[in-house]
């Protein structure tokens, strides 16, 4: 049993699925570039430690050291919270237009989406927290020069830390299912998908996570073989 939703929420609801994927566009931005910085490290130690250096200095003299990179973490701070809360809000609001739960119904593909979306997306929050402590405010990393970032990421995936080797490839394979999907989420909201091109673009949302998931988990391949020191 359903109960109707008044047109109000109904609105406020479609503004909210807005609301996450133009957050969503944000974030996904930075993952990609994220994951191309991160890519540096094939370059050599000296080339990925003066690429960190570049983005310290983005903006100068105009901004303070690090002053472009505290405007790009308080947008990315603002656009997590829209993101993260519109998420809670529709939610709520799918489990408040079912208020009595089936004696039995069997897993249907969209339920089993937005549990992994929900769960994934708990999870790469948690792990967010742990990769800043880690390579950015350096609590949990043995290297404490923070102008040598190639040394720290080779610490991070060091033989004797092989356990956050493995909560990092848990982390990247999530975000991976969460951007495959919510991509796809975010294409449907904006209208772009047609009986015609559905497949085509479920099957570049999920070469698109393919990529992401492959980039992210090179550097601690590398790491692991020897690739780069």
């Amino acid at each position: 049993m359903k109960t109707k939703a008044p047109a109000t929420q109904r609105r406020s609801s479609v503004g909210l699925k807005y609301v996450m994927a133009g957050s969503g566009v944000i974030l996904i931005g930075y993952i990609v570039a994220h994951m191309i910085g991160n890519l540096k490290i094939f370059f050599g130690g000296d080339s990925f430690n003066a690429y960190a250096e570049w983005l310290r200095n983005l903006g100068a003299p105009l901004l303070p050291y690090e002053g472009l990179l505290w405007i790009i973490r308080i947008v990315l701070l603002v656009a997590l919270i829209a993101h993260v809360s519109s998420a809670i809000v529709l939610t709520r609001r799918a489990h408040a237009a079912r208020p009595v739960k089936y004696a039995h119904r069997p897993p249907v593909r969209g339920s089993y989406a937005a549990r992994t979306m929900r769960w994934g997306g708990l999870i790469i929050f948690l792990y967010v927290i742990f990769h800043i402590l880690d390579l950015t405010t350096r609590h949990v990393n043995p290297v404490e020069e923070h102008s040598d970032v190639n040394a720290a990421v080779i610490a991070t995936f060091a033989p004797d830390r092989w356990w956050v080797t493995l909560i990092y490839i848990a982390a990247v394979l999530m975000l991976g299912a969460h951007l495959r999907h919510g991509l796809w989420s975010a294409i449907q909201t904006a209208g772009l998908s047609s009986a015609r091109t559905q497949q085509t673009l479920q099957r570049a949302s999920t070469l698109f996570a393919i990529i992401i998931v492959v980039g992210f988990l090179s550097v601690p391949t590398a790491v692991i073989l020897g690739l780069v020191s």
